[in-house]
């Protein structure tokens, strides 16, 4: 049996490959130098550019580009009208950001459990959840598989909720055909560097409803507009502006537009490569006895951002974070996604508990994110796959 690097082998690989990693090639850089050259670097015509096209391509009317993630989810809440006394159920497997957005409104985050195969949020979960206080759902797509669209869909419109799609990890994947971007009520993007497509950082919140763009696109610019149609003054100079309402500088800038776009032109690649990966090591992990494949419901097209491996630590005889290290030894870097938000110390404070989802905390103790990326070479996912194999064979009872 050959050696654990973490104890004095040989490694797998001799460079480290991380989890993620962005993907920036000769023609995205000279996208930016363009803009960098030009006569707007903000409030300029790539945003506008990059606006429509998200909704070119998701088939939603309306879309606003804004600085990052987090600013997109609390635009939508603003626009969902979120504020004290209100609560907005959500998933505890996620990364903060989706519970955070009802907290900056004043309003309380109340986690429903997940599905055990899928890890995304459960609809049963959900409905026991709701209470007269309940104002919106924001349902995360987690790994970039979409939720049960259908089932959450019809318990919002039984309830009278909004119904706020985090499709931070899901741009390009699809729902019975339907694109991420045209399913909810308001869908959010993020444009980390380590998501399908980059800007650096950004964001996008996208709707089909004209009033609630109207109010995220207010809550992006500070509540300022000048158009006169939502002033409360008649005011014919043309350099006058009003603040309507209270909003926030949440601009994206016209280079990291143009970095985005020149993105989404390639994302169908993309999806293809990650599709590739992701097919890979399903093939080989699926007949490990020791390891657990996440599952994916047939409605959704998924255009994977994260690999989820589960360890079935009961057939294993090291735990969790021995695995991690053996395998950030044979220089493979996994990660962990996510950390249950109420666990963190700011929510404890608030009164939040450990045990409250417990499907999400056993999930939890056993799941890491293996390396995904569209620039991984096949020697790279292979590497990947002998090192995983390399580990259970080690702890294997």
């Amino acid at each position: 049996m050959e050696k654990l690097a973490i104890h004095g082998g040989t490694p797998i690989r001799e460079h480290k490959i991380s989890y993620g990693r962005q993907c920036i090639e000769d023609d995205d850089i000279q996208a930016v130098t363009d803009v960098l050259k030009s006569d707007y670097l903000t409030c300029g015509p790539k945003v506008d550019e990059l606006e429509r096209a998200l909704c070119d391509y998701t088939g939603a009317k309306y879309a606003v580009a804004v600085s990052n993630g987090t600013a997109a989810l609390h635009c939508a809440c603003i626009a969902a009208g979120i504020g004290p006394g209100d609560e907005v159920i959500t998933t505890p497997i996620t990364f903060a950001a989706s519970a955070n957005c009802a907290l900056y409104c004043g309003a309380t985050p109340v986690f429903a459990d997940i599905d055990p195969d899928t890890y995304n949020i459960s609809p049963e979960s959900i409905r026991e959840h709701i209470t007269e206080k309940t104002k919106a759902v924001v349902a995360v797509d987690f790994t970039g598989q979409v939720v049960e669209i259908e089932e959450i869909r019809k318990i919002c419109d039984e309830y009278h909720l909004l119904f706020i799609e985090d499709a931070a990890h899901s741009i390009g994947s699809s729902y019975d055909g339907k694109m991420v971007g045209s399913l909810a009520d308001i869908t959010t993007f993020s444009f980390h560097p380590v998501k399908t497509v980059t800007g650096g950082e950004g964001g996008a919140v996208l709707t089909s409803r004209k009033d609630l763009y109207d109010k995220i696109y207010l809550a992006h610019v500070h509540g300022i507009t000048h158009d006169a149609a939502q002033m409360m003054e008649d005011h014919p100079e043309g350099w006058y502006y009003e603040q309507v309402s209270l909003g926030y500088n949440y601009r994206l800038t016209d280079f990291q537009a143009a970095l985005v776009l020149s993105q989404l032109g390639k994302i169908e690649r993309f999806k293809a490569r990650r599709r590739q990966i992701v097919n890979r090591y399903n093939e080989a992990f699926a007949e490990i006895p020791q390891l657990i494949v996440q599952k994916e419901i047939p409605q959704s097209d998924t255009c994977r951002h994260l690999y989820i491996l589960r360890l079935a630590l009961d057939r294993l005889k090291c735990s969790r974070l021995e695995f991690f290290n053996a395998l950030a030894a044979e220089n493979v870097q996994p990660q962990v996604h996510y950390v249950p938000v109420y666990w963190f110390p700011h929510y404890q404070k608030l009164g939040f508990q450990k045990g409250c989802c417990p499907v999400a905390e056993k999930v939890y103790e056993g799941i890491m994110s293996l390396p995904l990326y569209p620039a991984m070479t096949d020697p790279d996912v292979e590497d990947v796959i002998r090192a995983v194999k390399k580990v259970v064979e080690q702890y294997t009872m």
